[in-house]
């Protein structure tokens, strides 16, 4: 009978330390640099904020960062945007929404690059991450 014990500990601290885990720990890319559109990932967890407090905030994070045609939508608690910095044309896409989460609000941002176009990695992680900072209050 120790086993389930065993079991259900590690489980509970599995979700403790996934919780736990910041901005940068949950950064992920998904894609094939040139051959496939690139999508990058993270989330965050802003505490004791409402999520129309943070929308708001997001936005002002998302307009610092440089993107254009920036647009709160209140109906789906997002901030959507895009950047187009190749002089292609071809813009690229920021989606962040912000859901209430227990006593606080999970923030998730998307930024969408078509195929073609490379972003560096490390920079997107980090500005996506300041995005989510400047709705920390």
């Amino acid at each position: 009978m120790k086993l389930p014990v065993l079991a259900t500990a590690l489980f509970a601290l599995g979700l403790t330390q996934a919780q736990a885990q910041s901005c940068e720990g949950n950064f992920s890319v998904v894609g094939t640099p040139m051959l496939t559109g690139l999508t990058y990932k993270t989330w965050d967890i802003v505490p004791k904020r409402a999520p129309a407090r943070v929308l708001k905030d997001l936005g002002a994070a998302v307009s610092a960062e440089g993107f254009a045609d920036m647009r709160i939508d209140n109906a789906t608690s997002s901030v959507l945007a895009i950047q187009e910095t190749s002089g292609s044309g071809r813009p690229q896409h920021l989606r962040i929404t912000a859901r209430k989460s227990g006593s606080g609000t999970r923030v998730d941002a998307v930024f969408v690059v078509q195929q073609g176009q490379v972003a560096p990695e490390a920079y997107v992680r980090d500005a996506l991450c300041r995005v989510i900072s400047g709705a920390q209050g």
